[in-house]
């Protein structure tokens, strides 16, 4: 029940981008196609489950049993970027297919502080493992729903006409916001 708990509150309560403001330069960024915004979504959970399994063993294994908590920022920063490194290397190597599909998004993802935030939040919460992972991936998924959503309005938006001082970043901040307050309606849902 815990992990259905922690599933719904990441997607909807506590979303990363909507409530929490992280990853919002992608969100902007990024979003004016569904399909790329399907596109990052997908390399967002990819890299994200990874990099919270990767960093959350080396702070437990390392960090902590050597007394270097206060590398766990710096420490973070390179084992995402390193990561996102070798997730391309690999993926390049094993499945171009899937590489030349997102091959554009994953030196992105190594500036999205939403990889970095969740990694120290599932440190600063106390998760164990598993709970982690399933908080790194629930929030993955609300970090697409968001993208998703928010590339479906900004389409819908190229279609109307706009007043000109309105077109562009001002009424896609508008919409961002009146979002982030449709997601707030689910705040009484969950409680963790």
């Amino acid at each position: 029940m815990q992990y259905i708990l922690i599933f719904i509150s990441a997607i909807f309560v506590n979303n990363i981008v909507l409530s929490q403001f992280l990853g919002i330069c992608p969100f902007l960024g990024v979003s004016k196609k569904v399909d790329t915004a399907l596109g990052m979504s997908a390399a967002v959970t990819f890299v994200l489950t990874i990099a919270t399994i990767v960093t959350f063993l080396i702070q437990k294994f390392v960090l902590d049993t050597f007394g270097l908590g206060y590398l766990q920022t710096i420490t973070f920063i390179l084992v995402i970027a390193s990561l996102v490194q070798m997730v391309e290397i690999i993926l390049k190597k094993v499945s171009p297919a899937l590489y030349q599909a997102l091959g554009v998004f994953l030196p992105l993802i190594t500036t999205n502080c939403c990889i970095l935030g969740v990694a120290i939040l599932v440190i600063q919460k106390n998760y164990d493992l598993l709970t982690g992972v399933v908080y790194a991936f629930s929030t993955a998924l609300g970090f697409g729903l968001a993208l998703t959503l928010f590339a479906g309005l900004r389409e819908q938006m190229s279609l109307v006409k706009i007043p000109k001082g309105m077109q562009g970043t001002p009424i896609a901040l508008v919409t961002a916001g009146l979002l982030a307050m449709a997601f707030m309606g689910f705040s009484g849902v969950v409680k963790i």
